[in-house]
């Protein structure tokens, strides 16, 4: 296969605009790579310890997801991808990447693709030896080349998240028939996220796109190498994968007991409810729950009293983060003043929330790195202190000298003290009650919030925290548009008051930024879309990418945690303790008591035929058929 001449011409150019700033390395090349943490599994490694690598292969899994899909090309922002053919991770079924994670281990990665790969030491160059015998399903092997036009490709023409995450790469290079070497841009700041980044977006066949328009939508189901390859579908409703029988990967050490099923069907819903019912009447095999009131209330039916219906609480070590919490447009005036920010926060009682509408499922989640090592706690180390020191008189002064707690209550009545001090910190920043209404002390103009939430559950979820502004003369107004429409929303800042779900991973550089930092408030490609405008954000974030220790890392990130919840820029509350995982009890786990970062049904499980017999015979029993 021959790289086209639009290819090559670009990737010299980008190599010759930065062969100055990057001299040639001396590569040496491992089997994995880690962050911070030294790798767990050896170069000679047969298998992940979660997979069983004599797991059958065979059988039917249905999965369900929610809305609808009309495009097969996952690299755009444009249309709805369908599941199994997105860019990265395992929503990208038909393909494969660079590299695969351990979900065993914090932040380390092995070959897939890749059978080497190299990091320089200040992570602005990286390394990637091509694995001989790795074919597209149309036989054409895989390459260098399609390498090279993937990241030329996502560089230039992919959906804006894309470009934002890969904004730093500079040079991409072919060095040999099976080599590429990547360069960061010559005044791109050390960012050790962007090797996984780039070793996890999966790679696309140039051959196959060489006369067809990367850039359109399609409905074409588009040729690939991995696991799998569509099988049927009808569009928007479901669609139908079926297992690679002769998949030049299947024996590699990271998919090894992996990729089980014979056939995987997703079928599409619009409406949770329905999804229940059809879960329960058997037309769904595995599903998340999403819905506390269904956690609690929904699965006490004679399928799950006999054992064949299984409902679990899975205990994942991934960080969970912030879960939809409500945040604030900081480019609104009234916003700016983080009294009224923390006057707010006062006014949103978690606890009653989560007693009267989550039926007491979430904990009260008091960290935008919930349920990881990044979280503070306590008063600030000493490692925080000499990075938090330079911004002091900059940053609140309970950043030093106090344990942030939120705002605790019995979820019984609203607390008076907590009402008190709201007003009185109204009335600081220039706001007081008069005939009832919240008004400017000089202007006379009404305190309003125009909330514009993502779904109609999360509109609900904060109904209570709504009528207690209303009981302090703050009128509220709340919508929750469809999902296009609340894009452009957030994106533009045509909002108030907002949600947006905050989950860091392991290695959060690129997100911090995107979600965080100062240039991504004004980038049209950013998500740092309640415009949060602090240099010593922007310094913490700079300190957890430059961190080469544990330790340095953790303080940084304890750090970051303290500015952004002393500054109220978002209001911390629901923290998910664990994942809700309902299924049908016909299939076979791998024996292991690992704390993992995902959920393996789909790519670990197998079907089990005994098991899928005793619950037919078992429900023909309950229901006399």
């Amino acid at each position: 296969m021959q790289p086209s001449l639009i290819t090559r011409l670009a990737g010299l150019l980008i190599v010759l605009c930065c062969l100055q700033a990057h001299p040639a390395p001396d590569i040496e090349y491992a089997h994995g790579t880690s962050y911070l943490e030294p790798l767990k599994y050896p170069p000679d490694f047969q298998h992940f310890e979660w997979a069983n690598p004599d797991a059958p292969k065979g059988g039917l899994l249905r999965a369900p997801e929610m809305g609808t899909f009309d495009s097969f090309n996952g690299i755009l922002d444009k249309g709805r991808v369908a599941n199994g053919v997105t860019r990265s991770g395992l929503g990208a079924l038909i393909y494969d990447s660079l590299l695969e994670p351990a979900i065993d281990e914090t932040a380390s990665y092995y070959g897939r693709l890749a059978d080497g790969v190299w990091v320089a030491d200040d992570y602005r160059q990286f390394a990637f030896r091509i694995r001989e015998g790795a074919y597209w399903h149309d036989g054409e092997p895989l390459d260098a080349d399609d390498v090279v036009y993937t990241f030329l490709t996502l560089k230039d023409k992919a959906a804006a998240g894309v470009r934002t995450a890969l904004r730093e790469l500079g040079s991409i290079e072919k060095i040999s028939d099976n080599e590429v070497l990547f360069s960061t841009k010559p005044n791109a700041r050390q960012n050790p996220d962007l090797i996984f980044q780039v070793g996890s977006f999966a790679i696309l066949p140039e051959h196959y796109w060489a006369d067809r328009d990367i850039t359109k939508t399609t409905v074409e189901p588009p040729l690939g190498s991995g696991p799998y390859r569509i099988r049927t579908f009808d569009l928007g409703r479901n669609i139908t994968y079926e297992r690679v029988e002769n998949y030049w990967g299947q024996n590699l050490p990271v998919n090894r007991g992996r990729f089980n099923y014979d056939r995987i069907k997703y079928d599409y819903f619009r409406d949770e409810s329905v999804m229940l019912e059809a879960h329960k009447g058997d037309v769904i095999d595995v599903r998340t729950e999403t819905v506390s009131k269904n956690w609690v209330t929904a699965y006490d039916f004679p399928a799950v009293r006999a054992g064949h219906f299984k409902k679990e609480l899975v205990d994942l070590s991934r960080p969970w983060g912030l879960w939809v919490p409500v945040m604030w447009n900081l480019d609104v005036a009234r916003f700016q003043d983080i009294r009224v920010r923390e006057a707010l926060a006062l006014m949103q009682d978690f606890r009653y929330t989560n007693r009267v509408l989550m039926y007491g499922f979430y904990n009260y989640a008091k960290s935008f790195f919930y349920n990881s090592k990044m979280e503070s706690s306590g008063l600030p180390s000493a490692k925080e202190l000499k990075l938090l020191e330079p911004w002091r008189g900059q940053i609140p002064d309970r950043v030093f000298t106090e344990v942030w707690k939120g705002n605790e209550s019995d979820g019984f009545g609203f607390p008076r003290d907590k009402l008190k001090r709201a007003l009185e910190l109204f009335r600081e920043a220039g706001w007081e009650i008069r005939d009832r209404v919240m008004q400017n002390v000089e202007t006379g103009e009404p305190f309003t919030i125009d909330f514009i939430m993502v779904s109609p559950f999360a509109l609900r979820q904060e109904i209570p925290f709504m009528s207690n502004l209303n009981m302090i003369g703050i009128e509220t107004t709340a919508r929750s548009p469809e999902l296009s429409n609340w894009l452009y929303r957030m994106r533009n800042g045509k909002w108030e008051g907002g949600q947006l779900s905050f989950a860091p991973g392991y290695v959060p550089g690129i997100m911090l930024r995107n979600r965080l930092g100062t240039a991504s408030a004004d980038s049209l490609g950013g998500q740092n879309w309640n415009r949060i405008r602090n240099p010593a954000v922007d310094a913490m974030i700079d300190h957890i990418m430059a961190a080469r220790t544990p330790e340095d890392f953790y303080a940084a990130t304890h750090a970051l945690d303290r500015i952004l919840l002393w500054n109220f820029y978002y209001i911390p509350a629901l923290g998910a303790p664990g994942y809700r995982l309902v299924y049908w009890d016909r299939f076979g786990q791998p024996d292991h008591e690992l704390r993992l970062q995902r959920p393996i049904w789909r790519d670990a499980w197998w079907f089990d035929p005994a098991r899928a017999q005793s619950v037919a015979d078992g429900m023909a029993e309950l229901t006399g058929k």
